[in-house]
């Protein structure tokens, strides 16, 4: 049985990276890597406070390159730095919550996936969550990390309030009402270091997963009408195939239902080691001896996953209207050219938020995610689709690789060049630059 889980975490998908972080030493000694391994630095140092005033503090009295680390899962080289990195995880947990205003704030250094718990315990849940719930707030919030559902946001488009400490130490508390905080709510870490974020929440909710297998071109016929069924939609289409699978959830009063454990993993192996060219037969046929599945969970486990197989990722956000039009055109350009991808994409829904550099800001938008599995090079997928995704205005995801700078980006948001000028204004000497948010922004080394 092909589930989302088994698609997503299976260790026997062929050359998967089984490399990890060696374990720290000496601050000034040991290396950094992404999860993906593909992304290293040579740090100077680093720093893990344990409180604002700690980090405050330390800003106020040192000079030289800084850059924030939360769990290392973005794929752009947002991180690497031969200054110091800026570690929270100390600054993790539950600091406060609201149960009239249906509001919970959070320390920054808090991973997503601990927090559905004290939410839960607290009355209150997350809107919408990411498919991967390791990343930490602040990373979460700088990227503007998202999950699916039509009139669902971003997670940044849920916050109401940000703590943030500026590259000289100044503390800022953007509230609902202050003008910044459309801007700081989605940063890169290149405004200042966020600490503490506080978050718009509703009821806690069970939801009702259904899988299932369908072809692609049938689930984006029907994609407006699964949208209004299912609270989350999204889908995984098959490359090399004429099938998807569809993952929905729908909020539900139902009892608890443990997902279904996955069956023996030969499936994928076989899918993964049989050529190109003879794949496609092989998955339809496969496809059709698919049953669907069901669970029950509450919503912070239903909507995320655990991903054990490492890779490096490229996303797009289109207009929502152009989706489909687009997704069919890199599935094509794949197939035409042979590329040999076993990791299935992903089509998700996004409604728009007022932030400057979210991806959804204007409108709703589909994500498009492509994936080359960790150790595989990865630019001749990436090439091959990214000019696809600008022919159809498509907005890269900030932690996932991308190749546009600043002369691209300025036409891709109305705000960007006003990001730039607040960017100079909190951070004058450039202190939380490194060379990607340098080219980003147009800032000359």
């Amino acid at each position: 049985m092909i589930t989302r889980r088994r698609l997503l975490a299976s260790s026997l998908l062929p050359f998967v990276y089984t490399g990890s972080v060696k374990a720290s030493g000496p601050a000034a000694e040991a290396p950094w890597h992404n999860w993906s391994g593909h992304l290293t630095a040579s740090p100077a140092g680093r720093v893990a406070p344990a409180s604002t005033e700690e980090l405050a503090g330390w800003l106020k009295v040192t000079t030289g390159k800084v850059r924030p680390v939360g769990s290392a899962h973005s794929f752009s080289p947002l991180v690497p730095t031969d200054g110091h990195l800026l570690v929270l995880d100390r600054m993790s947990g539950l600091v406060s919550s609201s149960a009239d205003a249906l509001e919970a704030v959070f320390h920054a250094g808090t991973r997503l996936s601990d927090t559905g718990l004290p939410l839960w315990q607290a009355g209150q849940a997350m809107f919408n969550l990411p498919d991967i719930d390791r990343q930490t707030i602040a990373g979460a919030l700088a990227t503007s990390t998202h999950g699916t559902g039509d009139g669902l946001k971003s997670l940044s488009g849920y916050v109401s309030g940000l703590e943030l400490v500026t590259a000289a130490g100044e503390v800022l508390a953007l509230d609902a009402d202050h003008e910044f905080l459309p801007a700081a709510a989605v940063s890169m870490g290149a405004l200042g270091i966020i600490t503490k974020a506080t978050f718009r929440n509703r009821a806690p909710f069970r939801v009702r997963t259904r899988t299932w297998v369908e072809e692609t071109t049938a689930i984006l016929d029907k994609f407006d009408a699964y949208c209004r069924e299912w609270q989350h939609f999204e889908m995984m289409p098959l490359l090399h195939s004429d099938y998807a699978l569809a993952i929905a959830h729908q909020e539900t009063e139902a009892d608890l239902q443990p997902p279904p454990e996955p069956d023996d993993d030969s499936l994928l192996a076989l899918i993964g080691a049989t050529p190109v060219a003879l794949r496609g037969a092989l998955i339809n046929t496969l496809a059709q001896t698919v049953e669907p599945t069901e669970a029950v969970q509450r919503s912070y486990e239903a909507l995320t996953n655990i991903r054990m197989t490492r890779f490096n990722e490229m996303e797009y956000s289109v207009p929502a209207d152009v989706g489909g039009e687009c997704l069919l055109e890199v599935m094509q350009a794949v197939a035409d050219n042979a590329v040999d991808v076993v990791i299935p994409l992903e089509y998700r829904i996004i409604d728009a938020d007022d932030t400057w550099l979210s991806m959804f800001s204007g409108g709703a938008r589909v994500s498009i995610s492509v994936h080359r599995l960790a150790g595989e090079d990865f630019n001749p997928l990436f090439n091959l689709v990214e000019p696809i995704f600008w022919k159809y205005g498509g907005r890269p995801h900030w932690g996932k690789w991308h190749s546009l700078g600043y002369s691209e980006l300025k036409a891709l948001y109305p705000k960007f060049d006003d990001f730039a000028r607040l960017r100079q204004q909190f951070d004058p000497d450039g202190r939380l630059l490194n060379p990607h948010l340098a080219k980003l922004f147009g800032v000359e080394a």
